[in-house]
């Protein structure tokens, strides 16, 4: 495991006092806890066990450190206490974990984090009605750990934010308490990199960011996550660490709205956009694909733009850039339900009444992951219209319960009738697990945000009408 920047000096203070036992007397807080961290004594909690908690309590796991996972919803709770994991893109990797009884424990109990001797912070940070930032998962669960803390203990957050939000609006929460941060307790910020159904790359092979509100706390938690991940980068604050999140997703955010841009562009051309970017990759530097889709889905990118976004206006600078992105990428849903009717009328049909087919909800291949996700406002707008809407998705059995939306609908069974009897399939989503070759072989017009009828199953291929989305 690699580090950057090597860690300030943590030695005892002379007179202090321990907090936990007898044979630590004379060291400090801050010195006992590093102590506990280097042994693997510690036991680090973890608030959050969903697709970011559960990767993360698994690497420190499988780093030698007992786990405690606290979460609000108590059907995950008693699923892991039973051994059973709720996140099928995980497949097997957490069955480990979750079937120990000595080192993991699941509860919704927050009491138990007292005997934690790090808090790992892994909760939503959603979006207000007016796209504002919505901080209550952070804000209570701070207070959550500010009802438990104590002296020697390490607070991380690693729900993506805005720059000033580990500082400004946890640390005073703490403090509270009359604990002082940097020498009673421990405050860092830790940006997560999940990224849900990616094969090739464990939570501990993502090189991890780390940056406290002070140095003690930086090394404190480079301490930790260096142990857990492979590679740990050490950064001058906690707002560096907050700012470098954002960057990542924005970066993805506007260069997904300039590929979408340039897809209406070029179908109003007659030039296929898949194809153009297709050829642009074959120069070897200067150029990383994106391509286009349906509209922005998950956590990160339809959502974390906009916390710089707010955080700018707050200080009076208005960030155009990053705001036109977003105001492309939220009008793609509508761009695809143009598209369906428009290919409907070349038909001579309307799309009030038309029997649509979605072809997956998920707002990513190969996972059950619906946050976000444009389908879900794809099928909103088509009921609206008078379309007749159902859905296909091998991962998704029924349509879960949204912030946002309320759709209530279960996957169908891809049957050759029930391709039939469609007069419309689209592809929102391109699961690897559909069955792509029955899909291009009996429908009768297929309109593909994805492109995933000629990658699966190849250019002209398909029997009837495909329109590209």
């Amino acid at each position: 495991m690699t580090t950057s920047n090597p860690p300030v000096n943590l030695k005892p203070k002379s007179g202090a006092t321990d907090r936990r036992a007898p044979s630590a007397a004379g060291r400090s807080p801050a010195a006992e806890l590093l102590h506990r961290l280097e042994t693997k004594s510690a036991t680090i909690g973890v608030i959050g066990l969903g697709y970011v908690g559960l990767p993360v309590a698994r690497a420190i796991f499988d780093a030698g450190y007992s786990i405690l996972g606290y979460d609000v919803d108590q059907a995950k709770i008693q699923k892991l206490n039973r051994g059973e994991n709720y996140l099928p893109h995980l497949g097997d990797e957490l069955n480990h974990m979750i079937a120990s009884r000595d080192r993991f424990k699941a509860t919704g109990d927050p009491k138990s984090l007292r005997d934690a001797d790090a808090i790992i912070l892994c909760v939503p940070t959603p979006l207000g009605p007016h796209n504002e930032p919505d901080l209550s998962y952070v804000v209570d669960s701070t207070r959550l750990a500010a009802s438990v803390l104590h002296k020697g203990q390490l607070v991380v957050l690693e729900s993506t934010t805005y720059p000033g939000t580990t500082r400004h609006d946890m640390k005073p929460i703490l403090e509270a308490t009359g604990f002082k941060c940097g020498e009673d307790f421990f405050l860092a910020y830790s940006p997560e990199r999940e990224d849900p159904g990616r094969k090739n790359m464990a939570t501990a092979a993502i090189p991890k960011l780390v940056g406290g509100v002070d140095d003690v706390s930086t090394d404190l938690a480079m301490a930790l996550y260096s142990r857990c991940i492979n590679q740990v980068h050490r950064v001058s604050s906690a707002e560096v660490a907050e700012m470098s999140k954002l960057l990542e997703n924005i970066y993805r955010a506007v260069n997904i709205a300039l590929v979408n841009e340039l897809k209406v562009l070029l179908n109003d051309m007659g030039i296929d956009v898949w194809e153009v970017i297709s050829a642009a990759s074959t120069k070897p530097f200067g150029f990383q694909a994106f391509y286009p889709g349906p509209g922005l889905g998950g956590h990160c990118i339809p959502i974390d733009p906009f916390y710089l976004t707010w955080k700018a206006r707050e200080i009076g600078h208005h960030t155009r850039f990053i705001e036109l992105a977003g105001e492309i990428n939220r009008h793609m849903p509508q761009y695809v339900v143009n598209r369906v009717a428009s290919a409907l009328n070349e038909q001579k049909k309307s799309l009030r009444g038309s029997k649509i087919l979605i072809i997956g909800i998920a707002y990513k291949p190969n996972v059950d992951d619906t946050r976000e996700t444009p389908a879900a406002e794809i099928i909103e707008l088509l009921h609206k219209q008078g379309a007749d809407v159902s859905y296909h998705d091998p991962h998704c059995p029924i349509f879960p319960r949204m912030r946002a939306h309320h759709i209530e609908l279960k996957s169908q069974q891809l049957s050759e009738r029930a391709l039939k009897d469609c007069d419309c399939v689209l592809v929102v989503t391109d699961h690897d697990a559909v069955e792509w070759g029955a899909i291009a072989k009996h429908s009768k017009l297929i309109v593909d945000s994805r492109n995933a009828i000629e990658r699966f199953v190849g250019p002209g291929k398909a029997s009837g009408t495909l329109v590209k989305a």
